[in-house]
């Protein structure tokens, strides 16, 4: 593995990260810079909406009031990146697992598992997201 695939694979990962922080610390506009200006968000799997990541980001932030507390942990990451003859492209796909403890305004707690896939593309400024998508898996309340 070369110098740039393995600084790639760290940005990616930033990436990633990045996007569970900015979900947890509803941080909208932090959410919408992970995304390329056509960047799109598919939440149908655990019951949510599609769409471009703004209006997803508009979604999320009124959704996200009922869990005032909530943590999602991205784990088990599988990252491809383009290669263009021993060279990394300016495409890659994540797909990992998550789990996502939360918790209600109540006190009740509700648990959630699944995986996410993730397209990517590098841009001028690095790695952003084309689209994410939810897998739920489980939940548990």
């Amino acid at each position: 593995m070369d110098l740039a695939t393995v600084m790639d694979r760290l940005a990616i990962d930033d990436l990633i990260t990045g996007y569970a922080v900015a979900v947890d610390d509803s941080d909208w506009a932090a959410y919408r810079a992970l995304f390329t200006p056509d960047g799109r968000a598919d939440y149908r799997g655990s019951g949510g909406v599609e769409g471009p990541a703004a209006e997803v980001a508009a979604w999320l932030a009124e959704t996200m009031r009922l869990f005032p507390v909530r943590q999602h942990l991205i784990v088990n990451r599988r990252v491809r990146i383009q290669d263009l003859g021993g060279y990394p492209g300016d495409t890659a796909t994540v797909r990992a697992d998550y789990v996502n403890p939360m918790r209600f305004e109540s006190g009740e707690d509700f648990v959630c598992g699944g995986r996410y896939t993730f397209a990517l593309r590098r841009s001028g400024g690095g790695w952003l997201l084309r689209s994410v998508v939810v897998e739920e898996k489980w939940r548990r309340m």
